[in-house]
């Protein structure tokens, strides 16, 4: 008899009224019947004396009611926002709430279970749940979904040209990591994860964060085990500005709309040319030491002149050793490169996209209005100018991802 995996959804909650039930409404439409969902309602338990936070203490009891009233055998709640039982000193924020459900998950669920990581904020189809089967199904020995996204537009001007802005940026850097084959080549978003049980058991569980957790989360995962990268499903993140984390989405779209854009520049693609160029000497590194392109980062950023002598030491194929430097220049290791090196370059935004598009995106696919980037001004094109790009990069991202398939 044929075993269809249960999927437990994880689904941290704060101060989500407005949002959830749309959410809600997605899972339970589900075509796929196999599901639960475990719903952690937190914040900081010092909320309920701070008067300017309060409200999301009561909003997060409207959450609770809601969910109470709706009797479902396929919902748990675990209560981090009534009085006492709020986090307590530094546990605290979404970092501690996905891994405060994931852990309680993985207590419960078999092994060749799913664990489906949300935000309250998200839809997505009726089928989003049959394709996560398949795709395990299809790749059995995969740890882990990183899902396609596609941010929904508002309707107002500030916040969409903020979120095309921020998605072009990720969008770029994702498309450029693709083309040179990176291991690390997947966005993450907490929105958009699934992860088998006995994969998230493996790693030790999620390293809880105040925020950027999903990173590191799929980080840990890909030097476990294969990530999928492709699904014709999408998930469809808000687009909204939002503090409620340090970093991710709602606070660059924040920082965007107030003119600083610094930390989420257009990565120029000779950066990823060099990245490619190392990632290519790592066989011949194995016999000895000479200069990549990333040597006087390397040096740097791990304090030691050669960080490959005790690779050697440890790893004798080639195959491992390739692997172990894949391991140690790894996925952070890469952005924090980017994001030095881009720092020292003397060009724009405007005109790296611009060059992106025509040393590599245009080999992949032309634009149909070539117009679009060469008049192209992230502070003064239109949201629809800006939206056609993205929806271009995000058509781009989808053709190497189901070309690649698995990390």
């Amino acid at each position: 008899m044929k075993y269809y995996p249960k999927i437990f959804i994880s689904l941290p909650v704060m101060d989500e009224t407005e949002m959830l039930p749309h959410c809600i409404n997605c899972i339970e439409k589900q075509l796929y019947r196999n599901f639960h969902v475990v719903i952690c309602i937190n914040q900081p338990e010092d909320c309920w004396d701070i008067p300017e936070k309060k409200n999301i203490c009561l909003n997060n009891k409207k959450i609770f009611d809601f969910l109470i009233k709706k009797n479902s055998e396929h919902i748990t709640i675990i209560d981090k926002t009534s009085k006492g039982n709020g986090w307590q000193g530094n546990k605290k924020g979404v970092g501690w709430a996905r891994k405060t459900i994931m852990d309680y998950i993985s207590k419960k669920a078999n092994n060749n279970d799913i664990i489906l990581s949300l935000d309250a904020d998200t839809v997505f189809s009726e089928k989003y749940f049959s394709s996560i089967i398949d795709i395990f199904s299809k790749n059995q020995n995969a740890a882990a979904l990183s899902n396609p996204y596609y941010h929904r537009l508002t309707g107002s001007e500030a916040e969409d040209k903020a979120i095309l802005h921020y998605e072009i940026y990720m969008r770029n850097y994702a498309i450029n990591l693709m083309n040179i084959n990176s291991p690390y080549a997947f966005t993450a978003l907490g929105s958009a994860i699934a992860v088998t049980v006995s994969a998230y058991k493996a790693i030790g569980g999620m390293t809880p964060k105040l925020s950027g957790e999903d990173f590191y989360f799929l980080q840990k995962l890909k030097k476990y085990g294969n990530i999928i990268i492709h699904n014709s499903e999408k998930v469809f993140p808000a687009a909204r500005f939002s503090d409620r984390v340090f970093f991710g989405t709602g606070p660059a779209m924040i920082k965007g709309n107030q003119g600083d854009w610094s930390s989420y520049p257009i990565y120029h693609n000779s950066l990823f040319s060099d990245i490619k160029k190392t990632y290519d000497a790592f066989p011949d590194l194995l016999t000895k030491s000479f200069e990549t392109p990333l040597t006087n980062f390397i040096k740097e950023i791990f304090k030691k002149e050669d960080i490959w002598e005790p690779l050697r030491k440890n790893f004798n194929s080639e195959k491992q050793f390739v692997r172990a430097c894949h391991e140690k220049i790894d996925g952070l290791r890469i952005l924090q490169y980017c994001k030095q090196t881009q720092s020292q370059l003397d060009i724009s935004d405007e005109q790296c996209l611009k060059e992106n598009y025509s040393k590599l995106f245009s080999s992949i696919k032309p634009i149909e209005n070539p117009n679009d980037f060469d008049n192209f001004d992230f502070s003064n094109s239109s949201v629809e100018q800006l939206n056609r790009i993205r929806n271009y990069l995000a058509n781009i991202e989808e053709i190497l991802q189901e070309r690649i398939n698995v990390l």
